[in-house]
């Protein structure tokens, strides 16, 4: 992977700002979410005007696509500069977590905090330690040097169909209240879980876990993602 640090490639500084909007573009995309202005300002907590700024420099720059109206996408080389900073980013929560025993909804923000600033050498000695890891505390894929990444985001819970059991891949981790909520009801990637029954007119999706049955909202089941489990 190139060196997100470096403008050589691209003639652009890679500042916090830069980077955080390369991995929250990168993210969204690959939830099917698209990215506008406005999205992209709430995420980063930004006015609108800022974010504008941000997306005409990372198009001018080579790192952003603004052909489809106003909805921005990751060139390929855009896309191999947020994988850089993305791999960073879930190396650090993981260690947060394993290491230094932070539970899952704090990483996130640790995280955020310390990726701008850890070096490569450091990056690949928490990489050594923790085994080599595959997947963060919220079972996101952490990217491998050399790319062949793909953020694959399976099955939402609020579309799995009921009366299957669901093995639980990913949860999404923008808010830090469902992911408590979550774990306090044992919800977390690995665990299989039966979807119950779907409320009408938008009322909860029941799920029964370890015994016990739960009602979901729609902000709760729209953050887990997983598979039918066989």
């Amino acid at each position: 992977m190139s060196d997100v640090r470096s403008a050589s490639c691209c003639g652009l500084t890679y500042t916090s700002a830069v980077e955080d909007a390369l991995r929250t573009i990168f993210v969204r995309s690959g939830r099917g979410e698209p990215v506008s202005t406005s999205t992209l300002a709430q995420a980063l907590g930004v006015t609108p005007p800022t974010a504008s700024v941000m997306l005409k420099r990372l198009a001018a720059h080579g790192l952003v696509d603004r052909s489809e109206g106003h909805r921005a996408t990751l060139t390929r080389h855009g896309a191999e500069h947020a994988r850089t900073i993305v791999r960073r980013h879930r190396l650090l929560e993981t260690f947060l977590a394993e290491v230094l025993g932070l539970p899952w909804d704090e990483v996130h923000a640790e995280a955020d905090l310390l990726e701008h600033a850890v070096s490569d050498r450091l990056l690949d000695r928490i990489d050594e330690i923790l085994g080599r890891p595959e997947r963060d505390p919220h079972g996101d894929p952490i990217p491998m040097p050399g790319g062949g990444h793909e953020e694959y985001w399976g099955t939402r819970l609020d579309t799995a169909p009921v009366g299957c059991r669901f093995l639980v891949e990913r949860v999404y981790d923008h808010d830090d209240a469902a992911l408590r909520h979550l774990a306090g009801l044992g919800i977390r990637p690995g665990i299989t879980l039966e979807v119950q029954e779907r409320q009408p007119f938008g009322g909860p999706l029941w799920v029964r876990l370890h015994g016990r049955s739960h009602a979901l909202g729609e902000p709760l089941t729209s953050l887990v993602h997983g598979r039918e489990a066989r």
